[in-house]
Protein backbone atom coordinates (compact mmCIF):
# COMPACT_ATOMS: atom_id res chain seq x y z
CA UNK A 1 0.00 0.00 0.00
CA UNK A 2 1.48 3.37 -1.22
CA UNK A 3 2.00 6.14 1.91
CA UNK A 4 0.52 8.88 0.92
CA UNK A 5 0.02 12.11 3.23
CA UNK A 6 -1.24 11.42 6.64
CA UNK A 7 -4.37 14.06 5.44
CA UNK A 8 -5.35 11.79 3.32
CA UNK A 9 -6.08 9.14 5.92
CA UNK A 10 -6.97 10.85 8.88
CA UNK A 11 -9.74 13.13 10.22
CA UNK A 12 -8.50 16.73 10.19
CA UNK A 13 -11.74 18.97 10.05
CA UNK A 14 -12.77 18.94 13.52
CA UNK A 15 -12.36 17.74 17.57
CA UNK A 16 -14.56 16.16 20.19
CA UNK A 17 -14.37 17.30 23.23
CA UNK A 18 -15.28 13.41 24.45
CA UNK A 19 -13.73 10.58 23.15
CA UNK A 20 -11.60 12.47 20.68
CA UNK A 21 -9.14 9.64 20.12
CA UNK A 22 -11.90 7.03 19.47
CA UNK A 23 -13.89 9.16 16.77
CA UNK A 24 -10.65 9.73 15.14
CA UNK A 25 -9.60 5.93 15.02
CA UNK A 26 -13.35 5.17 13.73
CA UNK A 27 -12.62 7.87 10.95
CA UNK A 28 -8.95 6.85 10.57
CA UNK A 29 -9.27 5.38 6.93
CA UNK A 30 -6.03 3.66 5.32
CA UNK A 31 -5.96 2.59 1.01
CA UNK A 32 -4.16 2.79 -1.84
CA UNK A 33 -4.06 6.16 -3.19
CA UNK A 34 -2.22 5.50 -6.23
CA UNK A 35 -5.39 3.04 -7.29
CA UNK A 36 -7.61 5.64 -5.83
CA UNK A 37 -5.87 7.68 -8.56
CA UNK A 38 -5.69 5.14 -11.36
CA UNK A 39 -9.27 4.28 -10.74
CA UNK A 40 -10.75 7.53 -10.46
CA UNK A 41 -9.61 8.67 -13.75
CA UNK A 42 -10.60 5.29 -15.57
CA UNK A 43 -14.01 6.34 -14.18
CA UNK A 44 -13.75 9.39 -16.48
CA UNK A 45 -11.56 7.36 -19.77
CA UNK A 46 -8.56 8.60 -18.23
CA UNK A 47 -4.90 7.65 -17.78
CA UNK A 48 -3.03 7.49 -14.20
CA UNK A 49 -0.85 10.16 -16.30
CA UNK A 50 -3.98 12.49 -16.72
CA UNK A 51 -3.95 12.86 -13.08
CA UNK A 52 -2.29 16.65 -11.98
CA UNK A 53 -3.43 16.32 -7.82
CA UNK A 54 -5.87 14.92 -5.31
CA UNK A 55 -6.65 16.27 -2.21
CA UNK A 56 -9.13 16.34 0.07
CA UNK A 57 -11.65 18.24 -0.35
CA UNK A 58 -14.02 17.63 2.73
CA UNK A 59 -14.75 15.54 5.87
CA UNK A 60 -18.59 14.92 6.44
CA UNK A 61 -19.97 12.51 9.43
CA UNK A 62 -19.44 9.49 7.53
CA UNK A 63 -17.34 10.02 4.17
CA UNK A 64 -14.20 11.41 2.92
CA UNK A 65 -14.14 13.55 0.32
CA UNK A 66 -11.56 13.75 -2.49
CA UNK A 67 -11.25 16.37 -5.67
CA UNK A 68 -9.65 15.07 -8.53
CA UNK A 69 -7.90 17.03 -11.28
CA UNK A 70 -6.83 16.60 -14.30
CA UNK A 71 -4.03 18.77 -16.37
CA UNK A 72 -6.26 19.74 -18.50
CA UNK A 73 -8.73 21.19 -15.17
CA UNK A 74 -11.35 18.49 -15.50
CA UNK A 75 -12.24 17.90 -11.94
CA UNK A 76 -14.47 14.79 -10.14
CA UNK A 77 -15.39 13.68 -6.80
CA UNK A 78 -13.81 10.82 -5.03
CA UNK A 79 -15.47 9.45 -2.36
CA UNK A 80 -14.52 7.08 0.52
CA UNK A 81 -16.62 5.82 3.87
CA UNK A 82 -14.99 6.02 6.98
CA UNK A 83 -14.31 2.57 8.72
CA UNK A 84 -17.60 3.32 10.83
CA UNK A 85 -19.85 3.77 8.64
CA UNK A 86 -22.69 1.55 8.27
CA UNK A 87 -24.49 -0.24 6.77
CA UNK A 88 -21.45 -1.58 4.62
CA UNK A 89 -21.84 -2.83 1.49
CA UNK A 90 -25.32 -1.87 1.36
CA UNK A 91 -25.01 2.34 2.27
CA UNK A 92 -22.67 2.76 -0.92
CA UNK A 93 -24.82 0.21 -3.14
CA UNK A 94 -28.37 2.11 -2.13
CA UNK A 95 -26.71 5.42 -2.51
CA UNK A 96 -25.57 4.91 -6.26
CA UNK A 97 -28.86 3.81 -7.17
CA UNK A 98 -30.53 6.33 -5.81
CA UNK A 99 -28.77 8.89 -7.02
CA UNK A 100 -28.73 7.68 -10.73
CA UNK A 101 -32.71 6.50 -10.31
CA UNK A 102 -33.30 10.21 -9.07
CA UNK A 103 -30.73 11.63 -11.80
CA UNK A 104 -33.04 9.23 -14.59
CA UNK A 105 -36.11 11.52 -13.25
CA UNK A 106 -34.32 14.82 -14.13
CA UNK A 107 -33.19 15.92 -10.27
CA UNK A 108 -30.28 18.03 -10.16
CA UNK A 109 -28.31 15.39 -8.61
CA UNK A 110 -24.42 14.33 -9.33
CA UNK A 111 -23.72 11.81 -11.78
CA UNK A 112 -22.08 8.36 -10.43
CA UNK A 113 -19.06 7.61 -12.89
CA UNK A 114 -18.03 4.58 -11.34
CA UNK A 115 -18.05 2.79 -7.74
CA UNK A 116 -17.40 -0.28 -5.77
CA UNK A 117 -19.31 -1.17 -2.77
CA UNK A 118 -16.99 -3.78 -1.08
CA UNK A 119 -13.48 -3.06 -0.12
CA UNK A 120 -12.36 -5.87 -2.36
CA UNK A 121 -10.72 -3.77 -4.97
CA UNK A 122 -7.28 -2.86 -5.54
CA UNK A 123 -7.88 0.40 -3.40
CA UNK A 124 -8.80 -1.15 -0.50
CA UNK A 125 -11.74 0.67 0.06
CA UNK A 126 -15.23 1.18 -0.97
CA UNK A 127 -15.71 4.18 -3.05
CA UNK A 128 -18.32 6.46 -5.38
CA UNK A 129 -16.38 8.50 -8.49
CA UNK A 130 -18.77 11.43 -8.81
CA UNK A 131 -19.65 14.97 -11.15
CA UNK A 132 -17.57 17.59 -9.39
CA UNK A 133 -20.96 20.06 -9.21
CA UNK A 134 -19.36 23.29 -9.50
CA UNK A 135 -20.73 26.27 -7.62
CA UNK A 136 -20.87 26.93 -3.80
CA UNK A 137 -22.44 25.74 -0.72
CA UNK A 138 -25.89 27.39 0.29
CA UNK A 139 -23.97 27.38 3.72
CA UNK A 140 -21.60 29.64 2.80
CA UNK A 141 -24.10 32.56 1.42
CA UNK A 142 -27.47 31.43 3.77
CA UNK A 143 -27.07 33.91 6.86
CA UNK A 144 -26.52 37.12 4.04
CA UNK A 145 -29.09 36.26 2.17
CA UNK A 146 -31.66 39.00 1.93
CA UNK A 147 -35.24 37.66 2.14
CA UNK A 148 -36.45 37.41 -1.58
CA UNK A 149 -33.42 35.32 -2.32
CA UNK A 150 -33.71 33.49 0.87
CA UNK A 151 -37.49 32.64 -0.53
CA UNK A 152 -36.42 32.48 -4.20
CA UNK A 153 -33.57 29.20 -2.92
CA UNK A 154 -36.11 28.25 -0.33
CA UNK A 155 -39.11 27.73 -3.26
CA UNK A 156 -36.19 25.54 -5.41
CA UNK A 157 -35.98 22.97 -2.63
CA UNK A 158 -40.09 22.36 -1.82
CA UNK A 159 -40.13 22.58 -5.65
CA UNK A 160 -37.64 19.81 -6.07
CA UNK A 161 -39.31 17.81 -2.80
CA UNK A 162 -42.08 18.22 -4.82
CA UNK A 163 -40.87 16.25 -7.42
CA UNK A 164 -39.41 13.75 -5.43
CA UNK A 165 -42.15 12.90 -3.94
CA UNK A 166 -44.49 12.02 -6.72
CA UNK A 167 -42.18 9.21 -7.25
CA UNK A 168 -44.10 6.07 -6.24
CA UNK A 169 -42.79 3.15 -4.93
CA UNK A 170 -44.75 -0.35 -4.50
CA UNK A 171 -43.27 -1.12 -1.07
CA UNK A 172 -40.41 0.41 1.70
CA UNK A 173 -37.19 -0.02 2.49
CA UNK A 174 -34.32 1.47 0.21
CA UNK A 175 -33.25 1.52 -3.15
CA UNK A 176 -30.74 -0.87 -4.94
CA UNK A 177 -29.74 -2.48 -8.54
CA UNK A 178 -31.03 -6.08 -8.30
CA UNK A 179 -27.63 -7.37 -9.25
CA UNK A 180 -25.62 -5.09 -6.47
CA UNK A 181 -28.41 -5.82 -3.57
CA UNK A 182 -27.69 -9.78 -4.83
CA UNK A 183 -23.65 -9.45 -4.46
CA UNK A 184 -24.66 -7.22 -0.78
CA UNK A 185 -26.69 -9.41 0.70
CA UNK A 186 -26.11 -12.67 -1.06
CA UNK A 187 -29.66 -13.23 -2.47
CA UNK A 188 -32.40 -11.32 -3.86
CA UNK A 189 -35.05 -13.37 -2.28
CA UNK A 190 -37.83 -10.65 -1.03
CA UNK A 191 -36.97 -7.95 -2.99
CA UNK A 192 -39.36 -5.87 -4.99
CA UNK A 193 -38.44 -5.22 -8.35
CA UNK A 194 -38.66 -1.10 -9.45
CA UNK A 195 -37.99 -1.02 -12.85
CA UNK A 196 -37.15 2.46 -14.36
CA UNK A 197 -36.11 3.06 -17.61
CA UNK A 198 -35.02 -0.83 -18.71
CA UNK A 199 -32.52 -0.68 -15.50
CA UNK A 200 -32.70 -3.45 -12.89
CA UNK A 201 -33.97 -1.20 -9.70
CA UNK A 202 -35.34 -2.77 -6.54
CA UNK A 203 -36.77 -2.24 -3.08
CA UNK A 204 -34.57 -3.95 -0.55
CA UNK A 205 -33.15 -3.14 2.65
CA UNK A 206 -33.74 -0.24 4.80
CA UNK A 207 -30.50 1.48 4.93
CA UNK A 208 -31.36 4.15 8.04
CA UNK A 209 -28.43 4.18 10.78
CA UNK A 210 -30.31 3.54 14.03
CA UNK A 211 -31.04 0.00 11.82
CA UNK A 212 -27.62 -0.89 11.61
CA UNK A 213 -26.37 1.07 14.33
CA UNK A 214 -23.29 -0.89 16.25
CA UNK A 215 -23.99 -4.51 17.15
CA UNK A 216 -27.47 -3.82 15.84
CA UNK A 217 -25.73 -5.17 12.38
CA UNK A 218 -25.23 -8.32 13.25
CA UNK A 219 -29.47 -9.19 14.03
CA UNK A 220 -31.32 -11.08 11.45
CA UNK A 221 -34.19 -8.54 11.55
CA UNK A 222 -36.71 -7.49 9.24
CA UNK A 223 -35.29 -4.66 7.21
CA UNK A 224 -37.58 -4.66 4.80
CA UNK A 225 -38.54 -4.63 1.83
CA UNK A 226 -42.22 -3.53 3.74
CA UNK A 227 -45.17 -4.35 2.37
CA UNK A 228 -47.31 -1.73 4.37
CA UNK A 229 -47.37 0.84 6.59
CA UNK A 230 -48.29 -1.66 9.28
CA UNK A 231 -44.79 -3.38 8.94
CA UNK A 232 -42.21 -0.63 8.76
CA UNK A 233 -44.41 0.91 12.19
CA UNK A 234 -43.27 -2.55 13.59
CA UNK A 235 -40.18 -3.01 12.04
CA UNK A 236 -37.92 -0.58 14.30
CA UNK A 237 -39.37 -1.39 17.37
CA UNK A 238 -38.95 -5.02 17.25
CA UNK A 239 -35.24 -4.56 15.54
CA UNK A 240 -34.73 -2.88 18.89
CA UNK A 241 -36.25 -5.73 21.20
CA UNK A 242 -34.10 -8.42 19.30
CA UNK A 243 -31.20 -5.67 20.36
CA UNK A 244 -31.73 -5.61 24.16
CA UNK A 245 -32.87 -9.30 24.28
CA UNK A 246 -29.25 -10.37 22.70
CA UNK A 247 -26.77 -7.53 24.19
CA UNK A 248 -29.18 -5.60 26.79
CA UNK A 249 -27.49 -4.99 30.45
CA UNK A 250 -28.29 -2.20 33.01
CA UNK A 251 -26.32 0.85 32.34
CA UNK A 252 -26.44 4.86 32.95
CA UNK A 253 -27.73 6.81 30.70
CA UNK A 254 -25.47 7.73 28.15
CA UNK A 255 -26.21 11.13 28.02
CA UNK A 256 -24.38 11.98 31.62
CA UNK A 257 -25.97 15.39 31.71
CA UNK A 258 -29.50 13.48 32.51
CA UNK A 259 -27.94 10.91 35.02
CA UNK A 260 -28.59 13.45 37.98
CA UNK A 261 -31.98 13.49 37.43
CA UNK A 262 -32.11 9.58 37.59
CA UNK A 263 -30.30 9.58 40.43
CA UNK A 264 -27.05 8.40 39.14
CA UNK A 265 -28.68 4.72 39.17
CA UNK A 266 -28.53 2.03 36.29
CA UNK A 267 -31.51 1.55 33.76
CA UNK A 268 -33.11 -1.82 32.76
CA UNK A 269 -33.47 -2.84 29.51
CA UNK A 270 -36.52 -5.11 30.35
CA UNK A 271 -38.25 -1.67 31.25
CA UNK A 272 -37.39 -0.50 27.47
CA UNK A 273 -38.27 -3.65 26.50
CA UNK A 274 -41.93 -3.64 28.12
CA UNK A 275 -42.54 -0.08 26.78
CA UNK A 276 -41.75 -1.17 23.23
CA UNK A 277 -44.15 -3.74 23.58
CA UNK A 278 -46.72 -1.30 24.59
CA UNK A 279 -45.79 1.04 21.37
CA UNK A 280 -46.19 -1.92 18.82
CA UNK A 281 -49.66 -2.88 20.55
CA UNK A 282 -50.76 0.43 19.26
CA UNK A 283 -48.89 1.11 16.21
CA UNK A 284 -51.08 -0.55 13.91
CA UNK A 285 -53.96 1.57 15.08
CA UNK A 286 -51.66 4.71 14.26
CA UNK A 287 -51.66 4.27 10.70
CA UNK A 288 -53.47 8.10 9.50
CA UNK A 289 -57.04 7.40 7.57
CA UNK A 290 -56.06 9.28 4.23
CA UNK A 291 -55.11 6.31 2.34
CA UNK A 292 -52.79 8.89 0.55
CA UNK A 293 -50.61 9.37 3.62
CA UNK A 294 -49.97 5.75 3.30
CA UNK A 295 -48.15 5.25 -0.19
CA UNK A 296 -44.12 4.77 0.26
CA UNK A 297 -42.00 7.93 -1.08
CA UNK A 298 -38.61 8.72 -1.14
CA UNK A 299 -37.05 12.27 0.23
CA UNK A 300 -33.64 13.79 0.89
CA UNK A 301 -32.27 12.16 4.06
CA UNK A 302 -30.22 15.26 5.02
CA UNK A 303 -31.51 18.59 3.71
CA UNK A 304 -29.76 20.75 4.80
CA UNK A 305 -27.62 24.17 3.65
CA UNK A 306 -24.82 21.77 3.18
CA UNK A 307 -25.66 19.60 0.50
CA UNK A 308 -27.12 22.01 -1.47
CA UNK A 309 -25.22 23.43 -4.45
CA UNK A 310 -26.00 26.88 -6.07
CA UNK A 311 -24.83 29.19 -8.45
CA UNK A 312 -25.78 32.49 -9.40
CA UNK A 313 -28.10 32.97 -12.48
CA UNK A 314 -26.12 35.14 -14.99
CA UNK A 315 -29.61 36.41 -16.21
CA UNK A 316 -31.72 37.22 -12.97
CA UNK A 317 -28.42 37.38 -10.94
CA UNK A 318 -30.37 35.25 -8.81
CA UNK A 319 -29.23 31.65 -6.92
CA UNK A 320 -30.06 28.60 -8.71
CA UNK A 321 -29.91 24.99 -7.17
CA UNK A 322 -27.34 23.15 -9.56
CA UNK A 323 -26.62 20.19 -7.20
CA UNK A 324 -28.65 17.96 -4.11
CA UNK A 325 -25.32 15.95 -2.14
CA UNK A 326 -25.26 13.17 -0.06
CA UNK A 327 -28.16 10.69 -0.75
CA UNK A 328 -26.57 7.95 1.90
CA UNK A 329 -29.03 6.48 4.52
CA UNK A 330 -32.15 7.36 1.97
CA UNK A 331 -35.23 4.96 2.68
CA UNK A 332 -38.82 4.94 0.82
CA UNK A 333 -41.12 5.35 3.79
CA UNK A 334 -44.82 6.14 3.57
CA UNK A 335 -45.22 9.54 3.12
CA UNK A 336 -46.70 10.12 6.93
CA UNK A 337 -43.61 9.09 8.48
CA UNK A 338 -41.41 10.32 5.68
CA UNK A 339 -42.81 14.13 5.92
CA UNK A 340 -41.41 16.89 8.10
CA UNK A 341 -39.34 20.21 7.97
CA UNK A 342 -36.18 19.83 8.11
CA UNK A 343 -33.67 20.03 10.80
CA UNK A 344 -31.79 23.17 9.67
CA UNK A 345 -35.00 24.88 8.45
CA UNK A 346 -37.20 24.40 11.16
CA UNK A 347 -37.47 26.91 13.97
CA UNK A 348 -39.83 24.70 16.76
CA UNK A 349 -39.67 26.35 19.91
CA UNK A 350 -40.15 30.03 18.71
CA UNK A 351 -44.16 30.61 19.05
CA UNK A 352 -43.34 33.05 15.73
CA UNK A 353 -42.41 29.98 13.68
CA UNK A 354 -44.82 27.04 15.89
CA UNK A 355 -48.02 30.08 14.72
CA UNK A 356 -46.63 30.20 10.89
CA UNK A 357 -46.61 33.69 11.39
CA UNK A 358 -45.17 36.30 8.97
CA UNK A 359 -42.09 37.41 10.68
CA UNK A 360 -41.37 41.13 10.98
CA UNK A 361 -37.59 42.79 12.45
CA UNK A 362 -37.86 45.24 15.40
CA UNK A 363 -38.05 48.59 15.06
CA UNK A 364 -35.57 49.73 17.11
CA UNK A 365 -32.92 46.88 15.33
CA UNK A 366 -30.42 49.04 14.12
CA UNK A 367 -30.13 50.73 17.48
CA UNK A 368 -29.65 47.68 19.39
CA UNK A 369 -26.00 46.96 20.51
CA UNK A 370 -23.63 44.67 18.22
CA UNK A 371 -24.51 41.26 20.52
CA UNK A 372 -28.19 42.52 20.58
CA UNK A 373 -28.63 43.24 17.04
CA UNK A 374 -26.82 39.89 15.75
CA UNK A 375 -28.86 37.92 18.20
CA UNK A 376 -32.15 40.02 16.76
CA UNK A 377 -31.05 39.05 12.91
CA UNK A 378 -29.99 35.33 13.46
CA UNK A 379 -33.52 34.69 15.20
CA UNK A 380 -35.66 36.53 12.24
CA UNK A 381 -33.51 35.24 9.68
CA UNK A 382 -34.63 31.56 11.34
CA UNK A 383 -37.77 32.53 11.59
CA UNK A 384 -38.38 33.46 7.70
CA UNK A 385 -36.59 30.15 6.63
CA UNK A 386 -39.57 28.00 8.81
CA UNK A 387 -42.25 30.39 7.53
CA UNK A 388 -41.14 30.11 3.77
CA UNK A 389 -40.24 26.73 3.60
CA UNK A 390 -44.00 25.85 5.54
CA UNK A 391 -46.40 28.45 4.93
CA UNK A 392 -45.22 30.13 1.69
CA UNK A 393 -44.13 27.82 -0.27
CA UNK A 394 -44.72 23.59 1.01
CA UNK A 395 -48.60 24.62 1.63
CA UNK A 396 -48.89 25.86 -2.35
CA UNK A 397 -46.52 23.89 -3.96
CA UNK A 398 -46.55 20.81 -2.09
CA UNK A 399 -49.61 19.77 -1.16
CA UNK A 400 -49.07 16.08 -0.61
CA UNK A 401 -46.60 17.02 2.01
CA UNK A 402 -48.45 19.73 3.10
CA UNK A 403 -51.30 17.24 4.37
CA UNK A 404 -48.67 14.99 6.05
CA UNK A 405 -47.29 17.57 8.40
CA UNK A 406 -50.52 18.73 9.09
CA UNK A 407 -52.37 15.55 10.29
CA UNK A 408 -52.38 15.67 13.68
CA UNK A 409 -52.02 11.88 13.39
CA UNK A 410 -49.03 11.53 10.93
CA UNK A 411 -47.75 13.83 13.72
CA UNK A 412 -47.74 12.16 16.65
CA UNK A 413 -47.35 8.73 15.01
CA UNK A 414 -43.82 10.01 13.96
CA UNK A 415 -42.57 10.77 16.85
CA UNK A 416 -43.50 7.76 18.42
CA UNK A 417 -41.68 6.07 15.41
CA UNK A 418 -39.28 8.03 15.80
CA UNK A 419 -38.68 7.28 19.48
CA UNK A 420 -38.98 3.70 19.39
CA UNK A 421 -37.06 3.22 17.00
CA UNK A 422 -33.99 4.92 18.14
CA UNK A 423 -30.71 3.03 19.80
CA UNK A 424 -31.53 2.30 23.67
CA UNK A 425 -28.76 4.33 25.40
CA UNK A 426 -29.62 3.49 28.73
CA UNK A 427 -33.17 5.55 29.14
CA UNK A 428 -37.03 4.42 28.53
CA UNK A 429 -38.51 7.50 29.55
CA UNK A 430 -38.96 9.72 26.67
CA UNK A 431 -40.99 6.41 24.73
CA UNK A 432 -43.00 5.96 28.10
CA UNK A 433 -44.01 10.04 28.21
CA UNK A 434 -45.26 9.54 24.16
CA UNK A 435 -46.96 6.50 25.46
CA UNK A 436 -48.91 7.93 28.71
CA UNK A 437 -49.55 11.32 25.97
CA UNK A 438 -50.83 8.61 23.48
CA UNK A 439 -53.20 7.09 25.88
CA UNK A 440 -54.38 10.66 27.31
CA UNK A 441 -55.64 11.67 23.39
CA UNK A 442 -56.46 8.59 22.00
CA UNK A 443 -59.53 9.25 20.62
CA UNK A 444 -57.99 11.75 19.20
CA UNK A 445 -55.33 9.30 17.35
CA UNK A 446 -57.61 6.16 16.91
CA UNK A 447 -60.61 7.95 16.76
CA UNK A 448 -63.88 7.50 18.95
CA UNK A 449 -64.68 3.85 19.88
CA UNK A 450 -61.21 2.36 18.87
CA UNK A 451 -60.16 0.78 22.23
CA UNK A 452 -57.12 1.40 23.59
CA UNK A 453 -54.24 -1.25 24.25
CA UNK A 454 -52.27 0.27 26.71
CA UNK A 455 -52.92 1.83 30.62
CA UNK A 456 -51.06 3.67 32.82
CA UNK A 457 -52.61 3.81 36.36
CA UNK A 458 -52.75 7.64 37.88
CA UNK A 459 -49.65 7.40 40.06
CA UNK A 460 -47.71 5.90 37.66
CA UNK A 461 -49.02 8.75 35.02
CA UNK A 462 -47.72 11.46 37.59
CA UNK A 463 -44.74 10.38 38.55
CA UNK A 464 -44.08 10.00 34.38
CA UNK A 465 -44.91 13.72 33.99
CA UNK A 466 -42.61 14.81 37.06
CA UNK A 467 -39.74 12.79 35.91
CA UNK A 468 -40.12 14.73 32.48
CA UNK A 469 -39.78 18.11 34.07
CA UNK A 470 -36.83 16.86 36.05
CA UNK A 471 -35.56 16.05 32.73
CA UNK A 472 -36.22 19.10 31.05
CA UNK A 473 -34.37 20.96 33.16
CA UNK A 474 -31.26 18.71 32.50
CA UNK A 475 -31.64 19.14 29.22
CA UNK A 476 -32.11 22.88 29.37
CA UNK A 477 -28.82 23.20 31.27
CA UNK A 478 -27.07 20.77 29.26
CA UNK A 479 -28.13 23.39 25.99
CA UNK A 480 -26.84 26.05 28.06
CA UNK A 481 -23.42 24.70 28.25
CA UNK A 482 -23.22 23.91 24.79
CA UNK A 483 -24.01 27.04 23.78
CA UNK A 484 -21.45 28.56 26.00
CA UNK A 485 -19.00 26.55 24.89
CA UNK A 486 -19.91 26.32 21.65
CA UNK A 487 -19.69 22.31 20.65
CA UNK A 488 -22.07 20.61 18.20
CA UNK A 489 -23.33 16.50 18.22
CA UNK A 490 -21.21 14.34 19.88
CA UNK A 491 -19.11 17.15 21.65
CA UNK A 492 -17.75 18.18 17.78
CA UNK A 493 -15.86 21.17 17.51
CA UNK A 494 -13.95 22.94 14.21
CA UNK A 495 -10.49 22.65 14.34
CA UNK A 496 -9.94 26.60 14.78
CA UNK A 497 -12.70 26.60 18.02
CA UNK A 498 -10.95 23.71 19.55
CA UNK A 499 -8.56 24.87 21.92
CA UNK A 500 -11.32 27.72 22.82
CA UNK A 501 -13.26 25.06 23.73
CA UNK A 502 -11.27 23.01 25.65
CA UNK A 503 -10.39 25.72 27.60
CA UNK A 504 -14.26 26.58 27.86
CA UNK A 505 -14.81 23.21 28.82
CA UNK A 506 -12.27 23.11 31.53
CA UNK A 507 -13.60 26.77 33.61
CA UNK A 508 -16.90 25.23 33.55
CA UNK A 509 -16.22 22.16 34.77
CA UNK A 510 -14.21 24.00 37.74
CA UNK A 511 -16.73 26.39 38.35
CA UNK A 512 -19.30 23.61 38.68
CA UNK A 513 -16.99 21.78 40.95
CA UNK A 514 -16.24 24.61 42.93
CA UNK A 515 -19.76 24.73 43.86
CA UNK A 516 -20.01 21.78 45.93
CA UNK A 517 -18.81 20.73 49.36
CA UNK A 518 -16.46 17.65 49.63
CA UNK A 519 -19.08 14.55 49.74
CA UNK A 520 -20.83 11.67 47.78
CA UNK A 521 -22.36 14.45 45.35
CA UNK A 522 -19.48 15.88 44.56
CA UNK A 523 -17.58 12.61 43.68
CA UNK A 524 -20.90 11.59 41.90
CA UNK A 525 -21.08 14.21 39.45
CA UNK A 526 -16.69 14.43 39.09
CA UNK A 527 -17.17 10.94 38.41
CA UNK A 528 -19.89 11.31 35.42
CA UNK A 529 -18.82 14.69 33.82
CA UNK A 530 -20.20 14.93 30.78
CA UNK A 531 -17.50 16.72 28.91
CA UNK A 532 -14.77 13.92 30.29
CA UNK A 533 -13.95 11.02 28.02
CA UNK A 534 -15.59 7.59 28.74
CA UNK A 535 -16.31 3.68 28.22
CA UNK A 536 -18.65 3.32 25.17
CA UNK A 537 -18.52 -0.09 24.23
CA UNK A 538 -21.86 -1.70 26.29
CA UNK A 539 -23.87 1.66 24.72
CA UNK A 540 -23.13 0.01 20.79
Amino acid sequence: MTQGPPDLFNYTSGSWLVNNELRLAKRRLEFNDDELRRLAAQSVGRTPQDVKTMVKLDEGGFNRIFLVTMHDEFQLIARVPYPVTVPRSFAVASEVATMRFLRAKGLPVPEVYAYSATSDNATGTEYIFMEFVKGMKLTDVWMGLEEANLASVLRQVVELECRIMAIAFPAGGSLYYADDLEKAAGRTTGTIPVPVDGERFCVGPDVRLHMWYGRRSQLNVDRGPYEDAAAILAADARKEIAYLERFGQALLPFQRARREAYKYQKQSPADHIENLERYLRMASLLVPEDPSLHAFRIRHPDLQPSNVMVSVSPDSGRLEIVGLLDWQHTSILPLFLLAGIPDRLQNYGDPVSEELLLPWLPANVDTLGEAERMAALGRHHARLVHFHYAKSLTEKLNTRHNDALLDPVSLFARRLFDRAGAPWEGETHDLKALLVEATEKWDELAGAGVLCPVEFDADDVRRTKEFSERLQLSDENFEACQAAIGFETETWVPIEHCERAKALAAILKQAVLERIPEGETRDKVLANWFLDDMDEEDYM
